[in-house]
């Protein structure tokens, strides 16, 4: 009796230590992809702040230009 509660023991003890050991190592690859994740939205961000800026920018030239064909047709 006392053999089959010590092997239960060390078979449960076992198994709680390479439960441990699985989910730490899957832990680290989330917390990897997290910051893979975390980086690329912030680069998105970015690119979405600077959108409205360029978007402004061609609409500055595109006026231009219809004023430089403008101005040359006319001569």
């Amino acid at each position: 009796m006392l053999e089959t509660i010590l092997t239960a023991t060390v078979t449960g003890a076992v198994t709680l230590i390479g439960i441990l050991i699985a989910n730490g190592k899957a832990q680290a690859v989330t917390d990897t992809k997290l910051e893979e994740l975390t980086r690329e939205v912030r680069e998105h961000n970015n690119f979405a702040k600077r959108m409205p800026v360029v978007e402004e920018k061609i609409k500055v030239i595109n006026h231009r230009i219809d004023d430089l064909e403008s101005y040359h047709k006319g001569t």
